[in-house]
């Protein structure tokens, strides 16, 4: 049973540990797109290190469990993993960690049934503000525009996603800041940040009390838009990008001294306006590749006795 414990508690201490050591980093903000793929691994690695300990845990608890997992390994594999069969402990803990698992499954699937939930009322709603012309087809058109006072837009996914912005958008962005606003929600859906979230949601929400899940949600929804600004400002320059932000979010009080739901927004102008100098090619390269191996660990845990076994 010492290896099931050692990945418990690697998982354990990532999950406690990692949410401190990034929250310390300073390159987050210059490197968006490093950064997701740096939580994504992280978050990996406690995901394996738990599924790994379940399937040692129930080879220890059950013959017939143990059979499978290493059918085709010889004898002296198994013995190196020295299993207390029967033991209590093993079958807790296999079924503790099975639990979790579905768990986590079934919040996943209901954050994704409330999310087309949303999408389909959201659909329903753009059709009535936006109804179908004669010989118009459902879905059609991938750009809606709808009438309203306040300036916004919004990326719809779905199976045909669409844009929807409002007439007060197109009143108030004047030519390139329109394309940037169009690029940044282009930026969402080509890069599937609404999976990022959903998965980040439903993990926050199924385990609340798990740092690194809390964690890993807030700094999803922080770090997608990031990105999207990323690709916006690639493409039609900072300035004009922070200056659309500004023209869509200036009569929500965001700027203002009070707290609002998108306090955000005045620091992603500002890091539009004030951009932080990227990280060299060499190193985002080595902190992606130093995050690719975190999962790895605990795989090359579990394999240590029977490669110690095969000599």
């Amino acid at each position: 049973m010492m290896v099931p414990a050692a990945l418990l508690l690697l998982g354990a201490l990532t999950a406690v540990l990692a949410p401190r050591l990034l929250a310390r980093a300073h390159w987050l903000d210059r490197e968006p797109v490093v950064a997701l793929w740096v939580w994504q691994c992280t978050v990996a690695a406690v995901l394996v290190s738990c599924a790994l300990s379940m399937t040692l845990s129930a080879a220890a608890a059950w013959a017939a469990v143990r059979g499978h997992v290493f059918a085709p390994a010889p004898h002296s594999v198994v013995d190196a993993y020295a299993f207390d069969t029967g033991s209590p402990w093993a079958a807790a803990t296999a079924v503790v960690l099975a639990c979790g698992g579905a768990w986590s499954a079934a919040m996943l699937v209901r954050e994704v049934a409330r999310a087309r939930a949303r999408r389909r009322h959201s659909r329903a709603e753009l059709l009535v503000r936006a109804p179908l012309l004669p010989g118009e087809e459902p879905e059609s058109d991938r750009l809606v525009v709808l009438e309203g006072e306040r300036p916004d837009a919004w990326w719809l996914p779905g199976a045909t996603p669409r844009l929807v912005i409002t007439t007060a958008a197109l009143r108030r962005l004047k030519g390139r800041q329109l394309d940037a606003v169009l690029a940044h929600e282009q930026g969402h859906a080509r890069a599937r940040h609404h999976w990022l979230l959903h998965a980040s949601t439903a993990l926050a929400t199924g385990f609340p009390q798990v740092p690194v899940f809390a964690a890993f949600r807030d700094e999803m929804h922080r770090l997608v838009e990031l990105a999207a600004d990323d690709m916006a400002s690639r493409r039609y320059g900072r300035l004009t990008t922070a200056l659309a932000l500004v023209g869509l979010n200036e009569d929500r009080g965001v700027f203002g001294p009070c707290p609002t739901p998108e306090a955000h927004v005045p620091e992603r102008v500002h890091r539009l306006l004030t951009p932080p100098n990227r990280l060299p090619a060499v190193h985002r390269l080595r902190l992606t590749a130093t995050a690719a191996l975190v999962p790895v660990i605990p795989v090359l845990v579990t394999f240590v006795p029977g490669l110690r076994a095969l000599g």
